[in-house]
């Protein structure tokens, strides 16, 4: 089976950009309620993933700033204490569910390392019990 077809693509995953500050960052997690959100260059490379740990201990380091200060302090500044790793959009199935039992979701990159999509833990989780149904 192909991971292109647990795929959400690209046009359907919130994203920040590391031109971002860290209030644009933090106002889209908490508008799609995500806890961790990808992390791109502005080509659309994937550089990581920020969750809201990584931004509390950030605020944490910059002694809890107002939010209008936070509109000056870019994401990429963050340090981010967990490293989520992509896949290619070739790899092999057995590179996916490795990946998806350490992450919640795993990025999907293609062979320019663009940021093309997620695969979902639980969707993939969701593909295995209705197979076994």
């Amino acid at each position: 089976m192909n991971i292109l077809f647990f795929l959400t693509p690209k046009e359907d995953v919130a994203y920040i950009q590391e031109t971002d500050t860290l209030r644009q960052a933090m106002e889209k997690m908490e508008h799609r309620g995500y806890t961790a959100i990808p992390l791109l260059t502005e080509d659309g490379k994937y550089v990581g993933t920020v969750t809201e740990g990584d931004i509390l201990w950030q605020l944490k380091r910059q002694g809890f700033p107002s939010l209008d200060t936070l509109e000056h302090s870019s994401v990429s500044e963050v340090k981010r204490r967990r490293e989520v790793r992509a896949v290619s959009v070739s790899a092999s199935m057995e590179s996916l569910l490795e990946r998806v039992l350490e992450q919640n979701y795993v990025p999907v990159i293609d062979d320019n390392q663009i940021f093309i999509g997620i695969v979902t833990r639980r969707d993939v989780i969701r593909h295995l019990q209705e197979q076994t149904v």
